[in-house]
């Protein structure tokens, strides 16, 4: 079996974070769960820091500011009805199964992951499970597609014994 995610390392404290195998167990856990081969599948996850991620951002999205994970799929997926489940990745395609990148900033989680009493290993594994589900063709602009977006997080973080990050009293 090979790695699933390509993980680089532009700011070290993600090498003391582990970020490489907590991607490479949110990517697993993420495309099991939505009935992919991870084998047949290639993530890029980049750890940075707010001073890239807010240059990715303003870059790509025209928003100067940091922000906790961006992600560039390599194919766009996302279903034409609201609420709808995304098209399947092509693993016979001619770019070998890659799904796209995903961008992380070691800053933005770790305040997050404090401000919201959780474990960094937990926020850092949401975000990077939600960055492949972006990268997987589901959104949160329209109501019915983060309504699906957050059940299907939940339902793979409950999968790896995180707790349900939206739930605000702290219960499973």
């Amino acid at each position: 079996m090979s790695e699933l995610t390509d993980t680089v390392i532009e700011d070290d404290r993600w090498q003391d974070a582990g970020l490489a195998s907590l991607a490479e167990r949110a990517a697993i856990a993420t495309l099991t769960h939505l009935g992919l081969d991870a084998d047949a599948h290639e993530i890029c996850v980049m750890g940075c820091d707010d001073a890239r991620i807010a240059e990715l951002n303003t870059e790509f999205r025209d928003k100067a500011t940091p922000t906790n994970v961006l992600s560039w799929p390599s194919e766009d997926l996302a279903a034409e009805e609201d609420g709808a489940a995304p098209f399947a990745p092509d693993s016979e395609d001619p770019m070998g199964g890659e799904l796209g990148d995903i961008a992380i900033s070691y800053d933005t989680c770790a305040a997050e992951a404090a401000e919201s009493d959780l474990a960094f290993s937990d926020h850092v594994t949401h975000l990077v499970v939600h960055g492949i589900l972006h990268l997987l063709g589901y959104d949160h602009v329209r109501d019915g597609d983060a309504e699906l977006m957050e059940r299907k997080e939940i339902e793979i973080l409950g999968n790896l014994g995180i707790r349900d990050p939206y739930n605000r009293d702290g219960g499973q």
